[in-house]
Formats: structure tokens, C-alpha cells, sequence
């Protein structure tokens, strides 16, 4: 692994995972461009994923540390029979909304190469198309940003429709931030309640995914440079805190569409660079060597 190459992908992913952008999709068109395919791929975005993972934990570990504290008292609750749906606080029924939108993605993960299939297949006009579909659902977001409910006004159905926008985030060039926090505000969330919730989950999505992939990576023969990916890991963590920052910011100041003219933008290009190679029979890694 080139260590220059790492730290650049490093910087996207940290960036790109929070940033309503879609970190795979950004990660998919980088490594098409640059050449890096196969295990080491794969095992050098795991390893950024579990970066940005912690950053997460950083941000949110008041309500993270919350929900734990609530999930044990709600089945102490459950067995003395104190447990009452409708007299939950805000951070429980938060934890439930969490774990119904989590059970969602489950069953879909069994057809997780379907979805992530098309990134490192030599093609990114598909990226290009999944770009666009975020930029669209980002411009709608921005006309449903003046919600009102928080943790405690949670409906399931809004845990629901925020879990299946979170199994569409798999395919690559699709924002997983940006869908969750987008279908967040168009059940009515206020913007800190959406942000919150979207990262919060994606938690179980981005660990359970890794253990698994990483799992299968680990068991190939494939030699590591371990201090690239202790390089790419803390990179991936700094700049994602960052980035979990400005989305925050960026959303009480309602400039979210800024997002979306950039995935529009870069939608299209991908779009007409991968018409070009189809075209031409070149591929872009050949106009930077």
C-alpha cells in the first residue's frame, strides 16, 4: 500500500462518510481511478470504516452512552413490569427506533452483493446515477427541514421509513448519512434529532458490516502493512469527527443543498467518464500515468 494513497483515502472516507456524499461510492471512483482493487481494497476501506466508527462515538457518546443505560433499564423494567411504551423518555424511544430501523437492513444484508456489486467493477456510471439520486433527495430534504419532533415524539413508522432509506444507502454513490438524515426530516425530525439519529444509526450497520467483511479478509494470505492501516485509521477517525461537525452546522444553517449541487455535479461526471472509457476503450487511471 502506498502511504500517500492511503492518506488520501483516508481523507475521503473520513469526509465522505459523514458528509451526505457517500463515502463507498467516493471510495469506489477513487479506487477505479487509482488502480487499487481486490483484498487490498477491501481490507483498507474496513479499516477506514472502523475509523470513522469511532468518530461517531466521540461525537454522540452522551446519547450512545444513554441508550446503553437504557436498554438495561428497560428490560429491568420488562420483567418488574414497569415498562410502558407511551411513558418512554426521548433517549429510550430513540434506542427502539434504532433497533426496529437496525432489523430492517438485516434480511436485506443477505443480498448485500447485489447492492455492492457494481463497486470495483471496472465501471462507474452506475456510481454516477446513485450520485444523482442522493443530490435528489437532498434538494427534497431541503424543503423538509423545518421540523419539530424529537427522540420522545418518535413514531415506529419513522424508525421504519428511516431503516428501508438505509438499505437503499448500500449501493455505492448512494449517502447512507445523507438518506437517513434526509428521510429524518421528511418524517418531520427537527435537524438535530435527524443528524443524530441518522449517525447514531449507522453504527450497528458500519460494525456489523466490517466484523463480516473483515473476517473473510483476515483468512486470505494477503501479507498487511499494518502501519499504513494504523495510518489510514486514525486519519479516517480525526476527519470524520470533523465532518460530523460541519454536517451539524451546515444543517442548522440550512445550507444541506450544498450537497446536493456537489453529488449532482459529480454524478455527472462520473456519468460522462465512464461514457467516455466505454467509448473510447480507455480508462481514466491512463490520463494520470
Amino acid at each position: 500500500m502506498d502511504y500517500i494513497t492511503v492518506i488520501i483515502q483516508a481523507i475521503v472516507q473520513g469526509l465522505t462518510e459523514f458528509l451526505p456524499v457517500s463515502s463507498s461510492g467516493h471510495l469506489s471512483v477513487l479506487q477505479h481511478i487509482t488502480g487499487i482493487d481486490g483484498e487490498a481494497a477491501v481490507i483498507l476501506s474496513i479499516v477506514l470504516h472502523l475509523g470513522t466508527l469511532v468518530a461517531v462515538f466521540v461525537a454522540f457518546w452522551g446519547t450512545i452512552w444513554g441508550m446503553i443505560k437504557e436498554f438495561f433499564l428497560t428490560i429491568g423494567d420488562i420483567f418488574t413490569g414497569k415498562f410502558s411504551w407511551k411513558n418512554m423518555n426521548g433517549t429510550r424511544r430513540m434506542m427502539f427506533m434504532v433497533i426496529f430501523a437496525t432489523l430492517i437492513l438485516v434480511p436485506v444484508y443477505l443480498f448485500e452483493g447485489f447492492f455492492t456489486g457494481r463497486q470495483g467493477d471496472g465501471d462507474i456510471v452506475f456510481e454516477g446515477v446513485a450520485f444523482l439520486f442522493t443530490a435528489m433527495l437532498l434538494f427534497l430534504s431541503d424543503k423538509c427541514s423545518n421540523g419539530i419532533k424529537q427522540g420522545e415524539d418518535m413514531k415506529l413508522r419513522d424508525g421504519l421509513t428511516v431503516g428501508l432509506f438505509q438499505c437503499v444507502a448500500l449501493f455505492p454513490g448512494v449517502s447512507r448519512s445523507g438518506t437517513t438524515t434526509a428521510a429524518g426530516l421528511f418524517c418531520g425530525l427537527d435537524k438535530q434529532t435527524a443528524v443524530t439519529f441518522a449517525f447514531i444509526l449507522g453504527i450497528p450497520a458500519i460494525l456489523g458490516g466490517s466484523v463480516l467483511e473483515l473476517g473473510d479478509a483476515l483468512a486470505s494470505d494477503m501479507q498487511l502493512d499494518w502501519l499504513a492501516l494504523g495510518i489510514g485509521f486514525v486519519i479516517s477517525a480525526v476527519v470524520g469527527f470533523l465532518a460530523i461537525k460541519m454536517v451539524s452546522w451546515l444543517l442548522k444553517k440550512d445550507r444541506f443543498k450544498i450537497f446536493g449541487v456537489y453529488t449532482l455535479i459529480l454524478g455527472l461526471a462520473c456519468i460522462a467518464g465512464g461514457l467516455w472509457e466505454h467509448i473510447t476503450g480507455n480508462t481514466l487511471i491512463s490520463l494520470i500515468k
